[in-house]
């Protein structure tokens, strides 16, 4: 057993102050001050090093049903966040080891590996990749697209919210299954980024083009694959332009979870129908299982590089509700995380 932890430290939070409205904002969260835990037998204490920022947080902090529990007023804000063991009573995870889990918007996490559950990464992994591409985004692209998507070389792909943490990676591993890549974003600079350094064979800038008349121009025969993150207005231009028996997996849909009123559905489902095609949707979790296989095949292709990384990295533990609110600005290229200081 050892620690680095002191009399003088705190366990720094941010906690859910109000149910948002609209768009988040910077007062949704509450800065607090807590002891650091202890931890019981069985149990470790983490030190967060890294905290991500992901779109699914908007809906944890509704008081709705979903597929996790809601936050309740004044809980911690759930997040995902990369850690080091620093005091240990469990020995399959020693002082040193590096994990990733739900461990909150807080400096100290206490578990025994089931409580929260906590994943273990090779010793030359490092805090940002385990929670960017090795982490829930990537599960998140490599089974929405491997397992939901299927693809097929030659299959035409597209993804909406190509540059950011899911959709940057679902698009590599297109290209790695032979297809023909294009991915939709809102910045010049990260169209250039999705074709030069990621290999996207065209992009599409939603703010300057226009979506629906791009794809007639760079899918003339369809879209075979249609990976979506965004929902709206594209989902619906990329439904009137599927091929026969194309997949469209239901990843995320960024644009309505700051909607307030009634969240019209799309407009063109029924072009399923006459292309025999299926729109499915499905949540990472119900493959955790298999992160561990996952995970050696990603990193095998990271190491030859096949599948270019980034991540979009905040310093300061005081800019989570910032850049929270920034993400869904569109501020991040990759993966959006605050390294605690």
């Amino acid at each position: 057993m050892a620690t680095d932890t002191s009399s003088n430290e705190i366990n720094r939070q941010f906690r859910l102050a109000a149910r948002p409205r609209g768009m988040v904002k910077e007062t949704d969260l509450d800065y607090a001050e807590a002891t650091v835990p202890v931890p019981g037998p069985g149990e470790v204490l983490v030190r967060t090093r890294y905290i991500s920022l992901d779109p699914s947080m908007r809906g944890q902090m509704e008081n709705r049903a979903d597929y996790v529990a809601p936050l309740q007023i004044g809980d911690v804000m759930r997040a995902g966040a990369a850690g080091e063991v620093v005091e240990s009573n469990n020995p399959k995870f020693p002082v040193g080891t590096l994990v990733t889990g739900s461990f909150g918007m807080q400096d100290w996490c206490v578990s025994d590996g089931r409580t929260i559950p906590l994943r273990t990464f090779p010793a030359d992994v490092d805090g940002v990749t385990a929670l960017g591409v090795l982490g829930g985004t990537g599960m998140t692209a490599y089974f929405g697209l491997l397992e939901i998507g299927q693809p097929k070389a030659g299959d035409v792909v597209v993804v909406s919210g190509a540059a950011g943490a899911t959709g940057s990676i679902a698009g590599q591993i297109a290209k790695i299954k032979g297809c023909h890549v294009i991915g939709i974003a809102g910045a010049a600079e990260k169209c250039r980024w999705l074709m030069d350094e990621l290999g996207f064979d065209a992009a599409i800038n939603y703010k300057t083009q226009n979506v629906a008349e791009e794809l007639d121009r760079l899918c003339p025969q369809g879209i075979n694959l249609y990976f979506d993150n965004v929902g709206g207005e594209i989902l619906d231009a990329c439904l009137a332009r599927i091929a026969m028996n194309a997949r469209v997996v239901i990843c995320g849909g960024i644009t309505r979870y700051n909607t307030t009123g009634p969240i019209p559905g799309p407009r063109n489902y029924f072009n399923l129908v006459y292309r025999r095609a299926r729109m499915e949707g499905f949540i990472v979790i119900d493959y955790a299982a298999r992160f561990a296989e996952a995970s050696i095949e990603m990193k095998r292709w990271i190491d030859a590089g096949l599948i270019r990384h980034h991540a979009t990295v905040i310093d300061g533990f005081r800019y989570l509700p910032k850049t929270l609110v920034d993400l869904f600005a569109g501020v991040n290229t990759g993966k959006l995380m605050v390294r605690v200081d």
